[in-house]
């Protein structure tokens, strides 16, 4: 991803942040993790995340979703060399609406949103929870999923056991996770 295109998501999340009224620090807001995942489709395709803690018993993040952005199926499979069974996380909606689906439970008949266009077979997950702010969902280690905000995006908190986003599996065998800013 250009320098300027990441520069002008960093201001869109961050002003989304603050339409949240979710406070960062000077640090955080620098740290802003814009990730495209390799798609070079941002605003279609893509998550931005502070971190505020990530160690070997938990992980915090604060998830911003552009409206109507897409964060791809995936999973956080098991680590067995590092003795873990994969993340169970919880997503909190504190602004906006998200919609998430995951491998676990019936097909939602008629889901309120769909994968992005031409991409359709790399999402299977498709068992719809909608999270409107105050909202939770917990997923089991293991529960592949995918989540879209709606057409005022989302702020997601996520509380989940230790992340190792370098190593989560993407049904879309064409990501690549971890973000690359060139100037």
């Amino acid at each position: 991803m250009k320098r300027e295109l990441y520069e002008e998501v960093k201001e869109k999340a961050l002003a989304l942040y603050e339409k949240a009224h979710i406070v960062l620090t000077q640090e955080e807001k620098d740290n802003l993790e814009v990730a495209d995942l390799g798609l070079n489709d941002i605003y279609r395709t893509g998550i931005q995340i502070v971190t505020y803690v990530n160690t070997d018993l938990c992980c915090g993040k604060e998830m911003c979703l552009l409206p109507h952005q897409t964060c791809p199926e995936h999973i956080h499979a098991p680590i067995p060399e590092k003795d873990y069974i994969g993340k169970e996380e919880t997503f909190r909606c504190r602004y906006g609406i998200v919609y998430v689906y995951v491998d676990r439970g019936d097909p939602t008949p008629d889901p309120k949103v769909q994968p992005p266009k031409g991409d359709e077979a790399y999402y299977t997950a498709k068992h719809e929870i909608i999270l409107h702010p105050g909202e939770q969902y917990t997923m089991v280690p293991n529960t592949r999923h995918w989540f879209q905000s709606g057409p005022e995006g989302a702020i997601v908190s996520e509380f989940s056991t230790p992340s190792h986003d370098e190593l989560d599996i993407f049904t879309d065998p064409r990501i690549d996770r971890m973000p690359v800013v060139e100037d």
